[in-house]
């Protein structure tokens, strides 16, 4: 089996091991840095209007001009060709009217500046934290069933934690985008993570079978040998996979337009990294495991 090693991974384990320590805190220092994370109107409850501007105008000069309407607790997120996202507390069921109503605000103060809605959506404030606690009730539920999934199917508490690791480590990753860039945690960034969890337990769920095998033909072997022997007898079917779904994603990146922007980006990043943890962070930690117990 030795002619299928190119690569000797597990000598990397330890800068894969930092580069991931690394990822975490930069997610922590973003989160710290914005104040948390921001979400959409779907889970903080309120009233969403995207405007389209003639030409562009500053965040602040929006700002301003809202508040001495009324609406000084807003945000407004500034999106290309001179669109902006306008998100109020106040909900209402006349989303139509309070949308021309934040319209007639801005032309009467800005007399030259041509202003068309394009989009208006209100949430209650209990029906958003109630989207949001399921949400997260989705994640967690997925990774502990996934974690009793791959403790049964290959009967072993070490190759569970270390498929759960990888996956955990996955989440965080797109969470780390979101919080460096900003981006609003909606619907489409959990349905992302989703997605991204369910490919990368797929690519480990195979180089755990071939390692498994691999043990049973040829025991008393060392195992960091068998190790790096199954990730590169699989290397090249993981990095076509990855390949092919990247394309697809980029094309929804590309022309998915501002709506799917961020879920988009999310599933490339997502299926990078679910790909880097699948050999250094979730066959490492088996490993580990699987020595200590």
């Amino acid at each position: 089996m030795a002619e299928y090693t190119r690569i000797d991974f597990l000598k990397y384990r330890y800068f894969a091991a930092f580069f991931s320590c690394a990822l975490i805190l930069t997610g922590i220092a973003g989160y710290q840095y914005h104040g948390g994370f921001s979400y959409s109107v779907d889970f903080s409850g309120g009233t969403q209007v995207r405007l389209s501007l003639s030409k562009a105008v500053g965040s602040e000069h929006l700002k301003s001009v809202l508040a001495k309407q009324g609406w000084g607790d807003v945000v407004i997120r500034e999106l290309g060709n001179s669109d902006v996202v306008i998100r109020v507390n106040e909900f209402t069921s006349d989303v139509a009217g309070l949308a021309e109503k934040i319209k007639t605000n801005l032309t009467d103060q800005f007399p030259d500046l041509t202003v068309s809605i394009t989009e208006a959506s209100a949430v209650g404030p209990a029906a958003g934290q109630m989207l949001l606690r399921n949400g997260l009730l989705a994640l967690l539920l997925g990774l502990l069933l996934m974690m009793g999934y791959i403790a049964w199917r290959f009967w072993s508490f070490a190759y569970g934690v270390g498929a759960v690791v990888a996956i955990f480590h996955d989440a965080i990753a797109i969470l780390t985008v979101c919080a460096c860039f900003n981006f609003e945690i909606s619907p489409n960034i959990i349905c992302a993570i989703l997605a991204v969890l369910s490919y990368s337990i797929n690519d480990t769920i195979i180089i755990f079978a071939r390692i498994r095998e691999n043990v049973a033909k040829e025991k008393g072997k060392n195992i960091e040998i068998i190790v790096n022997e199954s990730i590169n007898q699989t290397l090249r079917r993981t990095l076509l996979t990855s390949f092919a779904t990247i394309l697809a994603t980029g094309s929804l990146l590309v022309f998915g337009g501002e709506a799917l922007y961020t879920f988009s980006l999310s599933l490339i990043i997502g299926i990078v990294i679910g790909t880097y943890s699948s050999i250094y962070v979730a066959s490492p930690v088996m490993l580990a495991l699987r020595r200590r117990f």
